[in-house]
Formats: C-alpha cells, sequence, structure tokens
C-alpha cells in the first residue's frame, strides 16, 4: 500500500486501533492476522529468493504478529523457525493465540540461547512494538544485536526494536531491518532521529480498519510526497514569457568562494525561474559568466550597487559562499532592508544568528549546526529534539524554516509540519544546501508562497538526488542534482 501522508504519535495510533476493536468490532485477533498476512505479502514480494525465515517473537502484540507470520509463510510451503524471547505459557490476548495457533498448525517453538539459525536468509524481528520507552537490556540486546550481525537481510514488525516509536531515538541498541512493514498509522520514530538508518525500505498496511477511527486523532507530522510537486507546478500556458517566472537574485560568493553561487544559480534557473542574476564579489564574476552564460553575474564591491538589481528582483536567494566578513555583512543588511522574498542559507543564517535583525518574508534553510546557532543550542539538543527545533526557529524569526537532514522537516503556519522521506546518503556532500536554496527560490519566483516553495523545493532536491544516486550514492556532487532537477519539476 502506497506510504500515507499523515504520520501519528504512538498513542495517536493506539488510539485508532481501539477504536477500530471497540467502535467498529473488528476484533483484535483479526487485526493481527491481517498484519501477518500483510507482513507475509511485503517479505515475498521485496526478498523472493529467501525460502528459510527464522521469526523471533517477544511478548506482547508485535510476538502475535510475529507468530501469526510464522503461521503463514509455513503454509506457503516456506521453511519456517520460530525463537521464542518470552515462554510461551506466559503470553496472554491475542499474543497467545496466535502462539496456539502457529503451535497447533505448524510446530513448536524454540527459546533463544545466543545464537541465531545461521542458514536462515530471512529474519523477521517480532520482539516489541512501538511502544518501548526504555533501553533494550539483557536477552533482548542479546538477540538484536544477534540479528544485526546476521548475514539474512531483516524485516522488521511495524518498527524496529529499540528503535523509539515518536523520536527515533535508538535505546540503548535498536535492530537494523531492511524492510519495516509498519500498521495502522505511520509513526513519526519511522522518520525521526535515527529511524532512516534503522527501518530500510518502509511499507504500509491500514489493516483495513476504517478511516472513521483516525478521524478524532491528529497528525503529529505531514509526508512530503511527490503529488506535493504536480499540485505546485501546473502546466504552463503556451503564451508564457520569461517574465512570467520571476527573477532570482542570487547574493553571495564572498572572495575566494565562486562555486556556491554557480550551483544556486543554475539550480534556480533548471527549477523554472524565468531569469536568475547573481550578486558575487568582483574578483569572480567573470569567471561565473564563462562558467554558465544564462547567469547574469554582476561584479558588488558595495551595497549600493545592489539597488538596481533589486528593483528588478523577484525574489533573493541570499548566503551561498557569502562568508561573514565587512562584504558579506553588508550584502545582508542590504537584503534584510528589502521588501523581497528571501531565501537564505548558509552564512547568511550565521550572520542572521548573530544580530537581531528579522523580515516578514523570510525562508530560512538551516543545517542542524546552523539551526544550533539560530537558536543558541548545542547540535546535538537540535538532532535530538528536531521538531522542537523546527518550531523554535519558526517563532523565533517569523520565518517558514526548512530543517535540513535525514528526514528533514518543513514548518507549517498551520500545523502539522513536514517531513521529507526521499533522498539518500549519497547527497551528505558539499553544494548540495546551495542547490536546495536555488530551487526554492526558483519556485518563490514563479508566484508560490513561502510554505509551497518550501514543501516542493525540498521533494525536487530530494527526488533529484534519489534519480541521480541511481548508479551509486557515494561519490555524488552537487551539480549531479543539476540535470535531474528538471525532470522533477516536469513531473
Amino acid at each position: 500500500m502506497e506510504l500515507p501522508v499523515e504520520i501519528y504519535s504512538v498513542d495517536s495510533v493506539r488510539r485508532i486501533d481501539r477504536a477500530a476493536i471497540d467502535d467498529y468490532g473488528i476484533g483484535g485477533h483479526t487485526l493481527m492476522t491481517r498484519a501477518g498476512a500483510a507482513a507475509v505479502d511485503a517479505a515475498s514480494a521485496r526478498f523472493p529468493d529467501s525460502k528459510r525465515w527464522q521469526v523471533i517473537c517477544g511478548g506482547g502484540n508485535n510476538g502475535g504478529d510475529g507468530y501469526v507470520v510464522a503461521r503463514l509463510a509455513a503454509e506457503r510451503g516456506l521453511s519456517v523457525s520460530v525463537l521464542a524471547m518470552t515462554p510461551p505459557e506466559k503470553l496472554t490476548g491475542d499474543a497467545a493465540t496466535a502462539h496456539t495457533d502457529y503451535a497447533t498448525q505448524v510446530g513448536a517453538v524454540a527459546r533463544f540461547a545466543g545464537a541465531l539459525d545461521p542458514e536462515a536468509d530471512l529474519l523477521v524481528d517480532g520482539l516489541l512494538g512501538s511502544g518501548l520507552e526504555r533501553p533494550l537490556e539483557g536477552a533482548f540486546a542479546n538477540v538484536a544485536e544477534a540479528i544485526n550481525a546476521h548475514r539474512a537481510p531483516v524485516l522488521a514488525l511495524d518498527i524496529p526494536s529499540g528503535l523509539h516509536g515518536d523520536s527515533g531515538a535508538v535505546m540503548g541498541i535498536a535492530v537494523l531491518a531492511d524492510l519495516t512493514i509498519t500498521f495502522v498509522g505511520l509513526k513519526s520514530g519511522l522518520f525521526l532521529g535515527n529511524g532512516a538508518d534503522h527501518c530500510g525500505e518502509v511499507a504500509f498496511a491500514d489493516l483495513d480498519i476504517p478511516a472513521q477511527c483516525r478521524a478524532d486523532q491528529t497528525p503529529v507530522l505531514r509526508r512530503i510526497d511527490d503529488r506535493t510537486i504536480a499540485c505546485a507546478l501546473p502546466s504552463r500556458r503556451r503564451s508564457t514569457h520569461k517574465g512570467d517566472f520571476g527573477h532570482v537574485l542570487v547574493i553571495g560568493g564572498g572572495r575566494g568562494m565562486p562555486g556556491a553561487v554557480c550551483l544556486c544559480g543554475e539550480a534556480a534557473l533548471r527549477a523554472g525561474a524565468g531569469l536568475v542574476s547573481i550578486a558575487t564579489h568582483p574578483d569572480h564574476s567573470r569567471f561565473l559568466s564563462a562558467s554558465r552564460p544564462e547567469l547574469m553575474c554582476h561584479a558588488i564591491e558595495t551595497s549600493d550597487q545592489l539597488t538596481p538589481l533589486l528593483a528588478k528582483a523577484t525574489v533573493i536567494a541570499v548566503g551561498p559562499g557569502l562568508g561573514t566578513d565587512d562584504w558579506a555583512s553588508d550584502m545582508l543588511a542590504a537584503v534584510l532592508d528589502s521588501s523581497l522574498s528571501i531565501v537564505a542559507d548558509a552564512d547568511a543564517l550565521n550572520l542572521i544568528a548573530g544580530s537581531d535583525r528579522q523580515h516578514d518574508d523570510i525562508i530560512l534553510t538551516p543545517h542542524p549546526g546552523e539551526a544550533a546557532r539560530l537558536l543558541g543550542w548545542t547540535t546535538a539538543d537540535v538532532q535530538a529534539n528536531r521538531r522542537d527545533a523546527l518550531a523554535g526557529i519558526a517563532g523565533k524569526y517569523g520565518a517558514t524554516v526548512v530543517l535540513k537532514g535525514s528526514g528533514t522537516l518543513v514548518s507549517s503556519a498551520n500545523d502539522p509540519s513536514w517531513v521529507c522521506s526521499a533522498g539518500n546518503p549519497g547527497m551528505a556532500s558539499a553544494g548540495m544546501g546551495d542547490v536546495l536554496t536555488g530551487i526554492i527560490a526558483a519556485l518563490r519566483a514563479q508566484g508560490l508562497s513561502s510554505e509551497p516553495s518550501a514543501v516542493a523545493g525540498v521533494q525536487v532536491h530530494a527526488r533529484a538526488g534519489d534519480t541521480a544516486a541511481a548508479v551509486g550514492e557515494r561519490g555524488m556532487i552537487a551539480s549531479d542534482l543539476l540535470a535531474e532537477i528538471r525532470n522533477w519539476v516536469n513531473h
């Protein structure tokens, strides 16, 4: 099933599940059976060559899901073994029923004695569900470590055991899954913190729970998807001209740093801006003009020289390669004095963090280190509390905020905020933020308001990165995305 947009807290998902049972009479064992069937289907599709499965079951409903998976997989002719972390006689409720069904139809289970089946070609993590609130320890920590050391791929049921369902924090140790199938509702821990590192590919099954069961639950996040791009960028009329698509003015490229503004400017062109000008240090304006002739480059020594450029611009992108010297401060002051829409990145953020200047129409695009400076926090605090950091910056600066990183977050004037689940580790390289700044500025110049520009821009950037990574993530550079942007803004 396609991933939904809405992302919930663990408590909200629990309430949705309870509403299905109490208000619609869908038995807990029925939901557990549906979950197990969806997991077997997902695993069979993702790992078609895996014929020897080992399922590791805990003592709660997650373990019950595991027993259902084992039974249904055996019914399909697969070789299945089960390791029980809790003695079967201590199971209760639906988990006990699921174990009885497995034992009756398939066979007995074994206890974990420190080792997994070395010949297994798929491991199924049914240890613990999404309600974990304390670090894994003892035998549960040991089996998680054994799963991570095994050569077989791993399917996690609902959420990898050891991963906090709300924050994505690792609770001592967490299972590293290749595929996670989550049930009832998406949990925020799948997308925040260490979620992306531990979940692998995420699949979803709603277990046919009526939509009305979700009506009283408010999502904590919304997932950005490709429909965001299509809605933001409809087809152009044949009678349009370049003036209809805005004029982006990129300000940056302090002494010795021409590359960032070049990346930003070309990204703005590729994302559909009608015109792009660059205001940069006189040392390298000729170089920039030669590298991309469609960019109109201007050598700027003082902020007074920005006046005619500002008069023609629709949107300002400021910060790429700007530096923090007197020249940079002079440029940023002129930008903040203008009434134009602003997208601020890199050194512009560092300068803003050190001043009390604000602007009525600005998009801030910090990475965690820059976010920490904007808030006066540590980077570790930002990473541990990304949703709070996002809200803090948005409130402090009155801005639309893009908090970059794995699971990039975008603030919203109307909660909940947005999270991007696209992108890949190959994008952790120099210049990627400059490309993102150019894309967002171009979308803003084409008439989108701040939030849609940021949301769609983040998705275009991430998807361009995914396309560029088709030949491999390692060694990908920012300019590899430039050729892919055009495809995604016409998606």
